[in-house]
Protein backbone atom coordinates (compact mmCIF):
# COMPACT_ATOMS: atom_id res chain seq x y z
CA UNK A 1 0.00 0.00 0.00
CA UNK A 2 1.32 3.43 -0.91
CA UNK A 3 2.54 5.44 2.04
CA UNK A 4 0.86 8.88 2.12
CA UNK A 5 3.22 11.79 1.78
CA UNK A 6 3.26 13.98 4.84
CA UNK A 7 5.44 16.47 6.64
CA UNK A 8 6.48 14.82 9.86
CA UNK A 9 7.42 16.55 13.09
CA UNK A 10 10.73 15.12 14.19
CA UNK A 11 11.28 15.69 17.87
CA UNK A 12 14.71 15.62 19.41
CA UNK A 13 15.27 14.11 22.82
CA UNK A 14 15.14 16.53 25.72
CA UNK A 15 18.86 16.22 26.22
CA UNK A 16 19.61 17.15 22.62
CA UNK A 17 17.18 20.06 22.69
CA UNK A 18 18.77 21.33 25.86
CA UNK A 19 22.23 21.09 24.40
CA UNK A 20 21.11 22.77 21.20
CA UNK A 21 19.53 25.67 23.07
CA UNK A 22 22.95 26.50 24.45
CA UNK A 23 23.80 27.55 20.90
CA UNK A 24 20.82 29.81 20.43
CA UNK A 25 22.89 32.88 21.05
CA UNK A 26 25.56 31.88 18.53
CA UNK A 27 24.99 33.63 15.23
CA UNK A 28 26.95 34.13 12.07
CA UNK A 29 28.85 30.83 12.32
CA UNK A 30 30.32 29.86 8.97
CA UNK A 31 29.93 26.42 7.39
CA UNK A 32 32.65 24.22 8.76
CA UNK A 33 32.78 26.04 12.09
CA UNK A 34 32.80 23.96 15.28
CA UNK A 35 30.40 26.46 16.88
CA UNK A 36 26.85 27.39 15.94
CA UNK A 37 24.37 25.26 14.01
CA UNK A 38 25.35 21.93 12.54
CA UNK A 39 26.24 22.22 8.86
CA UNK A 40 26.11 20.09 5.71
CA UNK A 41 27.46 20.38 2.18
CA UNK A 42 25.18 18.40 -0.13
CA UNK A 43 25.86 18.03 -3.86
CA UNK A 44 23.59 19.65 -6.43
CA UNK A 45 21.66 17.95 -9.19
CA UNK A 46 18.54 15.89 -9.88
CA UNK A 47 16.21 14.36 -7.36
CA UNK A 48 18.81 14.37 -4.59
CA UNK A 49 19.10 18.15 -4.44
CA UNK A 50 15.33 18.36 -4.04
CA UNK A 51 15.31 15.54 -1.47
CA UNK A 52 18.03 16.96 0.75
CA UNK A 53 16.61 20.48 0.65
CA UNK A 54 13.18 19.12 1.56
CA UNK A 55 14.60 16.98 4.36
CA UNK A 56 16.65 19.76 5.95
CA UNK A 57 13.74 22.20 5.66
CA UNK A 58 11.44 19.70 7.36
CA UNK A 59 13.96 19.01 10.12
CA UNK A 60 14.73 22.67 10.75
CA UNK A 61 11.05 23.59 10.94
CA UNK A 62 10.48 20.92 13.60
CA UNK A 63 13.76 21.60 15.43
CA UNK A 64 14.49 25.34 15.33
CA UNK A 65 17.02 25.08 18.17
CA UNK A 66 19.04 22.37 16.41
CA UNK A 67 19.10 23.43 12.79
CA UNK A 68 21.32 21.99 10.09
CA UNK A 69 22.47 24.67 7.66
CA UNK A 70 23.02 23.33 4.14
CA UNK A 71 25.26 24.83 1.45
CA UNK A 72 25.06 23.10 -1.93
CA UNK A 73 28.03 22.48 -4.25
CA UNK A 74 28.37 21.09 -7.76
CA UNK A 75 29.91 17.60 -7.81
CA UNK A 76 33.44 18.43 -8.94
CA UNK A 77 33.60 21.66 -6.93
CA UNK A 78 32.57 19.77 -3.80
CA UNK A 79 35.29 17.15 -4.22
CA UNK A 80 37.94 19.86 -4.36
CA UNK A 81 36.40 21.89 -1.53
CA UNK A 82 36.01 19.03 0.94
CA UNK A 83 39.63 17.89 0.58
CA UNK A 84 40.86 21.36 1.44
CA UNK A 85 38.33 21.85 4.22
CA UNK A 86 39.14 18.61 6.00
CA UNK A 87 42.83 19.41 5.84
CA UNK A 88 42.20 22.86 7.31
CA UNK A 89 39.63 21.73 9.86
CA UNK A 90 36.89 23.89 8.30
CA UNK A 91 34.73 21.01 7.13
CA UNK A 92 30.96 20.81 7.78
CA UNK A 93 29.40 18.71 10.53
CA UNK A 94 27.85 16.29 8.05
CA UNK A 95 30.47 15.11 5.56
CA UNK A 96 29.09 13.90 2.24
CA UNK A 97 30.81 11.02 0.44
CA UNK A 98 30.35 7.98 -1.76
CA UNK A 99 32.03 5.82 0.93
CA UNK A 100 34.73 3.49 -0.47
CA UNK A 101 38.37 4.53 -0.35
CA UNK A 102 37.54 8.07 0.72
CA UNK A 103 35.65 6.83 3.78
CA UNK A 104 38.52 4.48 4.62
CA UNK A 105 40.87 7.46 4.63
CA UNK A 106 38.53 9.53 6.79
CA UNK A 107 38.37 6.72 9.34
CA UNK A 108 42.11 6.07 9.30
CA UNK A 109 42.84 9.78 9.81
CA UNK A 110 40.26 10.19 12.58
CA UNK A 111 38.18 12.68 10.57
CA UNK A 112 34.80 11.05 11.31
CA UNK A 113 33.18 9.41 14.32
CA UNK A 114 31.80 5.94 14.96
CA UNK A 115 28.02 6.09 14.44
CA UNK A 116 27.21 2.49 15.32
CA UNK A 117 25.34 3.20 18.56
CA UNK A 118 23.74 6.42 17.31
CA UNK A 119 22.20 5.29 14.01
CA UNK A 120 20.74 1.83 14.64
CA UNK A 121 17.27 2.89 13.49
CA UNK A 122 18.23 4.26 10.09
CA UNK A 123 20.67 1.41 9.43
CA UNK A 124 17.86 -1.03 10.20
CA UNK A 125 15.60 0.62 7.63
CA UNK A 126 17.87 0.18 4.59
CA UNK A 127 18.99 -2.81 2.54
CA UNK A 128 21.95 -4.57 4.21
CA UNK A 129 24.23 -4.32 1.17
CA UNK A 130 23.75 -0.55 1.10
CA UNK A 131 24.32 -0.14 4.83
CA UNK A 132 27.44 -2.31 4.59
CA UNK A 133 29.14 0.17 2.28
CA UNK A 134 29.13 2.71 5.11
CA UNK A 135 30.93 0.38 7.52
CA UNK A 136 34.64 0.01 8.24
CA UNK A 137 35.82 -2.97 10.31
CA UNK A 138 32.23 -3.75 11.23
CA UNK A 139 31.45 -0.28 12.59
CA UNK A 140 29.14 2.32 11.05
CA UNK A 141 30.97 5.46 9.97
CA UNK A 142 28.60 6.59 7.21
CA UNK A 143 24.83 6.43 6.79
CA UNK A 144 23.09 6.16 3.39
CA UNK A 145 21.34 9.40 2.47
CA UNK A 146 20.05 8.95 -1.08
CA UNK A 147 18.76 6.60 -3.70
CA UNK A 148 20.62 3.48 -4.61
CA UNK A 149 22.35 4.09 -7.91
CA UNK A 150 22.95 1.10 -10.16
CA UNK A 151 24.34 1.86 -13.61
CA UNK A 152 21.75 1.14 -16.29
CA UNK A 153 21.43 1.30 -20.06
CA UNK A 154 18.97 3.96 -21.28
CA UNK A 155 17.79 3.95 -24.88
CA UNK A 156 15.58 5.89 -27.25
CA UNK A 157 12.89 3.42 -28.32
CA UNK A 158 11.91 5.53 -31.35
CA UNK A 159 15.42 5.25 -32.76
CA UNK A 160 15.48 1.50 -32.13
CA UNK A 161 12.20 1.13 -34.01
CA UNK A 162 13.58 3.29 -36.80
CA UNK A 163 16.57 1.02 -37.48
CA UNK A 164 14.85 -2.25 -36.58
CA UNK A 165 16.99 -3.04 -33.53
CA UNK A 166 16.24 -4.36 -30.05
CA UNK A 167 17.88 -3.43 -26.77
CA UNK A 168 21.11 -5.49 -26.65
CA UNK A 169 21.32 -8.36 -24.19
CA UNK A 170 24.78 -9.56 -25.25
CA UNK A 171 27.98 -7.82 -26.34
CA UNK A 172 27.58 -9.26 -29.86
CA UNK A 173 24.08 -7.77 -30.08
CA UNK A 174 25.47 -4.45 -28.86
CA UNK A 175 28.06 -4.39 -31.64
CA UNK A 176 25.39 -5.33 -34.20
CA UNK A 177 23.30 -2.38 -33.00
CA UNK A 178 26.33 -0.11 -33.36
CA UNK A 179 26.58 -1.02 -37.04
CA UNK A 180 22.86 -0.40 -37.62
CA UNK A 181 22.86 3.01 -35.98
CA UNK A 182 26.01 4.11 -37.76
CA UNK A 183 24.47 3.10 -41.07
CA UNK A 184 21.49 5.33 -40.23
CA UNK A 185 23.73 8.28 -39.30
CA UNK A 186 22.89 8.06 -35.60
CA UNK A 187 25.51 7.89 -32.86
CA UNK A 188 25.01 4.52 -31.13
CA UNK A 189 26.07 5.74 -27.68
CA UNK A 190 26.41 9.02 -25.90
CA UNK A 191 29.16 9.37 -23.29
CA UNK A 192 30.23 12.46 -21.35
CA UNK A 193 33.94 12.21 -22.04
CA UNK A 194 34.80 15.68 -20.82
CA UNK A 195 33.71 14.62 -17.33
CA UNK A 196 35.81 11.43 -17.57
CA UNK A 197 34.03 9.51 -14.79
CA UNK A 198 31.30 8.21 -17.14
CA UNK A 199 34.05 6.22 -18.89
CA UNK A 200 34.35 4.17 -15.71
CA UNK A 201 30.95 2.60 -16.20
CA UNK A 202 32.17 0.79 -19.29
CA UNK A 203 35.31 -0.73 -17.83
CA UNK A 204 33.55 -1.61 -14.55
CA UNK A 205 30.80 -3.61 -16.23
CA UNK A 206 33.02 -5.23 -18.84
CA UNK A 207 35.62 -6.37 -16.31
CA UNK A 208 32.91 -7.82 -14.10
CA UNK A 209 31.10 -9.54 -16.97
CA UNK A 210 34.37 -11.01 -18.30
CA UNK A 211 36.19 -11.93 -15.10
CA UNK A 212 33.80 -11.48 -12.18
CA UNK A 213 34.15 -9.19 -9.12
CA UNK A 214 37.31 -10.97 -7.96
CA UNK A 215 39.33 -9.13 -10.61
CA UNK A 216 38.82 -5.66 -9.19
CA UNK A 217 38.95 -6.98 -5.64
CA UNK A 218 42.57 -7.98 -6.34
CA UNK A 219 43.24 -4.34 -7.20
CA UNK A 220 41.62 -3.18 -3.96
CA UNK A 221 43.69 -5.75 -2.07
CA UNK A 222 46.87 -4.30 -3.58
CA UNK A 223 47.86 -7.50 -5.35
CA UNK A 224 51.01 -7.06 -7.43
CA UNK A 225 50.27 -6.50 -11.14
CA UNK A 226 46.52 -6.79 -10.49
CA UNK A 227 45.81 -4.34 -13.33
CA UNK A 228 47.36 -6.84 -15.77
CA UNK A 229 44.58 -9.37 -15.25
CA UNK A 230 43.41 -10.68 -18.66
CA UNK A 231 39.86 -9.61 -17.87
CA UNK A 232 41.03 -5.99 -17.63
CA UNK A 233 43.10 -6.02 -20.81
CA UNK A 234 40.26 -7.76 -22.68
CA UNK A 235 37.76 -5.19 -21.42
CA UNK A 236 40.02 -2.35 -22.54
CA UNK A 237 40.42 -3.97 -25.95
CA UNK A 238 36.63 -4.25 -26.24
CA UNK A 239 36.27 -0.57 -25.37
CA UNK A 240 38.77 0.45 -28.03
CA UNK A 241 37.07 -1.82 -30.56
CA UNK A 242 33.80 -0.05 -29.75
CA UNK A 243 35.44 3.36 -30.17
CA UNK A 244 36.98 2.37 -33.53
CA UNK A 245 33.60 1.06 -34.69
CA UNK A 246 32.11 4.53 -34.17
CA UNK A 247 30.28 3.50 -31.03
CA UNK A 248 30.32 7.01 -29.55
CA UNK A 249 30.02 9.14 -32.66
CA UNK A 250 32.05 12.34 -33.00
CA UNK A 251 33.21 14.75 -30.30
CA UNK A 252 32.37 12.57 -27.32
CA UNK A 253 35.49 13.79 -25.49
CA UNK A 254 33.94 17.27 -25.18
CA UNK A 255 30.52 16.22 -23.86
CA UNK A 256 29.82 17.28 -20.24
CA UNK A 257 27.82 15.30 -17.69
CA UNK A 258 27.38 18.32 -15.40
CA UNK A 259 25.36 19.99 -18.16
CA UNK A 260 23.47 16.72 -18.88
CA UNK A 261 24.61 17.01 -22.48
CA UNK A 262 25.00 13.23 -22.73
CA UNK A 263 21.32 12.75 -21.90
CA UNK A 264 20.20 15.48 -24.29
CA UNK A 265 21.84 13.64 -27.18
CA UNK A 266 19.56 10.66 -26.44
CA UNK A 267 16.22 12.39 -26.01
CA UNK A 268 16.82 14.70 -28.99
CA UNK A 269 17.45 11.68 -31.22
CA UNK A 270 21.15 12.26 -31.95
CA UNK A 271 22.31 9.21 -29.97
CA UNK A 272 20.48 5.95 -29.38
CA UNK A 273 21.80 4.90 -25.95
CA UNK A 274 23.63 6.09 -22.86
CA UNK A 275 25.15 4.08 -20.01
CA UNK A 276 24.43 6.09 -16.89
CA UNK A 277 23.31 5.88 -13.30
CA UNK A 278 19.76 5.48 -12.08
CA UNK A 279 20.00 9.08 -10.84
CA UNK A 280 19.62 10.47 -14.39
CA UNK A 281 16.08 9.12 -14.72
CA UNK A 282 14.76 12.16 -12.86
CA UNK A 283 16.61 14.38 -15.36
CA UNK A 284 14.99 12.56 -18.27
CA UNK A 285 11.63 13.11 -16.53
CA UNK A 286 12.29 16.81 -16.17
CA UNK A 287 13.86 17.49 -19.57
CA UNK A 288 12.01 14.97 -21.75
CA UNK A 289 8.76 14.52 -19.85
CA UNK A 290 6.64 13.66 -22.89
CA UNK A 291 9.05 10.94 -24.02
CA UNK A 292 9.22 9.40 -20.56
CA UNK A 293 5.44 9.49 -20.18
CA UNK A 294 5.06 7.79 -23.57
CA UNK A 295 7.56 5.07 -22.69
CA UNK A 296 10.05 6.25 -25.30
CA UNK A 297 13.02 6.22 -22.90
CA UNK A 298 13.67 2.54 -22.24
CA UNK A 299 15.89 1.10 -19.53
CA UNK A 300 17.65 -2.23 -19.25
CA UNK A 301 20.66 -3.94 -17.68
CA UNK A 302 24.17 -4.10 -19.11
CA UNK A 303 24.64 -6.90 -21.67
CA UNK A 304 26.33 -10.17 -20.93
CA UNK A 305 29.68 -10.99 -22.53
CA UNK A 306 29.83 -14.35 -24.25
CA UNK A 307 32.15 -16.71 -22.37
CA UNK A 308 32.48 -14.37 -19.41
CA UNK A 309 32.77 -15.60 -15.82
CA UNK A 310 30.77 -12.80 -14.18
CA UNK A 311 27.20 -13.28 -13.01
CA UNK A 312 24.85 -11.28 -15.32
CA UNK A 313 22.97 -10.12 -12.20
CA UNK A 314 26.06 -8.32 -10.86
CA UNK A 315 25.81 -4.54 -10.95
CA UNK A 316 28.11 -1.56 -10.58
CA UNK A 317 27.48 2.00 -9.46
CA UNK A 318 26.95 3.59 -6.08
CA UNK A 319 25.01 1.72 -3.38
CA UNK A 320 24.04 5.22 -2.21
CA UNK A 321 25.52 8.54 -1.16
CA UNK A 322 26.46 8.81 2.51
CA UNK A 323 26.65 11.18 5.46
CA UNK A 324 29.40 10.91 8.07
CA UNK A 325 29.73 13.10 11.16
CA UNK A 326 32.90 15.13 11.59
CA UNK A 327 35.15 14.35 14.52
CA UNK A 328 35.91 18.06 15.00
CA UNK A 329 32.25 19.02 15.43
CA UNK A 330 31.07 20.30 18.79
CA UNK A 331 29.06 17.96 21.08
CA UNK A 332 25.93 19.97 20.29
CA UNK A 333 26.48 19.69 16.56
CA UNK A 334 27.13 15.96 16.85
CA UNK A 335 23.92 15.52 18.86
CA UNK A 336 21.84 17.42 16.31
CA UNK A 337 23.43 15.70 13.31
CA UNK A 338 23.15 12.15 14.64
CA UNK A 339 19.56 12.68 15.75
CA UNK A 340 18.72 13.96 12.28
CA UNK A 341 20.35 10.91 10.69
CA UNK A 342 18.63 8.39 12.91
CA UNK A 343 15.18 9.97 12.93
CA UNK A 344 14.75 11.72 9.60
CA UNK A 345 16.77 9.84 6.98
CA UNK A 346 14.59 7.28 5.19
CA UNK A 347 11.59 7.83 7.44
CA UNK A 348 8.19 7.63 5.69
CA UNK A 349 8.28 11.22 4.44
CA UNK A 350 11.88 10.95 3.15
CA UNK A 351 11.23 7.66 1.37
CA UNK A 352 7.96 8.79 -0.19
CA UNK A 353 9.47 12.07 -1.41
CA UNK A 354 12.23 10.13 -3.14
CA UNK A 355 9.78 7.68 -4.72
CA UNK A 356 7.45 10.39 -5.99
CA UNK A 357 10.34 12.11 -7.72
CA UNK A 358 11.66 9.03 -9.55
CA UNK A 359 14.31 7.95 -7.02
CA UNK A 360 15.10 4.42 -5.89
CA UNK A 361 15.14 4.26 -2.08
CA UNK A 362 17.42 1.49 -0.70
CA UNK A 363 14.75 0.71 1.91
CA UNK A 364 13.77 -2.85 2.69
CA UNK A 365 10.26 -4.12 1.92
CA UNK A 366 8.90 -1.35 -0.32
CA UNK A 367 7.91 -3.45 -3.33
CA UNK A 368 4.21 -2.53 -3.02
CA UNK A 369 5.05 1.17 -2.85
CA UNK A 370 7.17 0.85 -5.97
CA UNK A 371 4.36 -0.84 -7.87
CA UNK A 372 1.98 2.02 -7.00
CA UNK A 373 4.16 4.73 -8.53
CA UNK A 374 3.68 6.19 -12.03
CA UNK A 375 7.31 5.22 -12.70
CA UNK A 376 6.75 1.67 -11.44
CA UNK A 377 8.48 -0.04 -14.37
CA UNK A 378 11.73 1.87 -13.94
CA UNK A 379 11.66 1.83 -10.14
CA UNK A 380 10.94 -1.89 -9.94
CA UNK A 381 13.77 -2.69 -12.37
CA UNK A 382 16.32 -0.53 -10.55
CA UNK A 383 15.26 -1.66 -7.08
CA UNK A 384 15.30 -5.31 -8.11
CA UNK A 385 18.79 -4.93 -9.55
CA UNK A 386 20.01 -3.71 -6.16
CA UNK A 387 18.02 -6.15 -4.04
CA UNK A 388 19.01 -9.22 -6.04
CA UNK A 389 22.59 -8.43 -7.06
CA UNK A 390 25.14 -11.07 -5.97
CA UNK A 391 27.75 -8.30 -6.23
CA UNK A 392 27.29 -4.52 -6.19
CA UNK A 393 30.67 -3.03 -7.06
CA UNK A 394 31.18 0.55 -5.90
CA UNK A 395 32.30 2.92 -8.65
CA UNK A 396 36.04 2.50 -8.97
CA UNK A 397 36.89 6.17 -8.52
CA UNK A 398 35.20 5.98 -5.12
CA UNK A 399 36.40 2.52 -4.14
CA UNK A 400 40.06 3.42 -4.71
CA UNK A 401 42.17 5.88 -2.70
CA UNK A 402 41.91 9.37 -4.24
CA UNK A 403 45.40 9.44 -5.79
CA UNK A 404 44.96 6.07 -7.48
CA UNK A 405 41.48 7.07 -8.62
CA UNK A 406 42.85 10.16 -10.35
CA UNK A 407 45.46 8.06 -12.15
CA UNK A 408 42.70 5.70 -13.24
CA UNK A 409 40.62 8.51 -14.74
CA UNK A 410 43.63 9.90 -16.60
CA UNK A 411 44.62 6.55 -18.09
CA UNK A 412 41.07 5.53 -18.92
CA UNK A 413 40.52 8.79 -20.78
CA UNK A 414 43.60 7.96 -22.85
CA UNK A 415 42.14 4.52 -23.61
CA UNK A 416 38.90 6.05 -24.91
CA UNK A 417 40.82 8.59 -26.97
CA UNK A 418 43.02 5.78 -28.38
CA UNK A 419 46.15 7.45 -27.02
CA UNK A 420 47.50 4.38 -25.17
CA UNK A 421 47.15 0.61 -25.52
CA UNK A 422 45.57 -1.73 -22.94
CA UNK A 423 49.05 -2.96 -22.06
CA UNK A 424 50.28 0.57 -21.42
CA UNK A 425 47.22 1.22 -19.27
CA UNK A 426 48.01 -1.84 -17.16
CA UNK A 427 51.65 -0.86 -16.77
CA UNK A 428 50.71 2.67 -15.71
CA UNK A 429 48.10 1.51 -13.20
CA UNK A 430 50.27 -1.27 -11.75
CA UNK A 431 52.73 1.47 -10.79
CA UNK A 432 50.04 3.00 -8.52
CA UNK A 433 49.73 -0.15 -6.38
CA UNK A 434 51.58 0.37 -3.11
CA UNK A 435 54.44 -2.02 -2.45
Amino acid sequence: MRTPRRRRALALTAAVVGASMLLAGCSGAKPGSSTGDATAWPVTGGVHEQLWQHSFDTWNEANPSAKIDAEFFANDAYKERIRTAIGAGTNPTLIFSWAGGTLDEYVANGNVIDLTERTANVVGRVLPSVAQAGMVDGKVYAVPNGQSQPIMLYYNTELFDQVGAKAPTTWSELMDAVRKFNAAGIAPFSVAGQSRWPYLMWIEYLVDRIGGPEVFQAVLDGKKDAWSDPAITTALSDIQELVKAGGFGQGYGSVSADANADLALVYTGRAAMVLQGSWVYSTFKADAADMVAAGKIGTTTFPTVEGGKGNPANIVGNPSNYWSVAANASPEQVAAATSYLDQAVFDDDYTTFLLENGGVPPVAGIEDQLAAQPDAKFLTLAYGMVRDAPSFQLSWDQALPPAQAQALLTNLEQIFLLQITPEQFSTNMNATIAG
